[in-house]
């Protein structure tokens, strides 16, 4: 039997551009602003966060700079492209045509 984590992980990077949308930010606070959005229960591993900044950077989907060191450890910042808003937008309707299916196949049969 699947549990949550496995089937949301499928959604790992789609989730983290979804992040950047609203701002620029750094790896702990990315996974601790999901972590904080799914009330606590879905927490990214961290290599599995740096693995998917790896792969989103390569694919063109992210960008990433090294944040002022003003506010102690130099931090490593990810920024969305361009590409990354449309890839993003597109997941999150695939999303839904998917809950919308699922939902007919599960829920409306109890």
């Amino acid at each position: 039997m699947l549990n949550f984590s496995d089937i949301i992980r499928g959604f790992t990077d789609t989730i983290i551009l979804g992040q950047l949308c609203i701002s620029d930010s750094y790896g702990y606070q990315i996974n601790k602003s999901i972590k904080e959005s799914s009330n606590n229960s879905f927490e990214l591993k961290e290599a599995t966060l740096y693995t998917s900044f790896r792969r989103l950077e390569e694919s063109g989907l992210i960008t990433s700079y090294w944040g002022d060191e003003n506010s102690g450890a130099r931090r490593r910042y990810y920024s969305i492209t361009d590409n990354g808003k449309k890839i993003y937008s597109d997941n999150s309707n695939d999303w839904i045509a998917i809950k919308t299916t699922i939902d007919k196949l599960i829920i409306n049969k109890q």
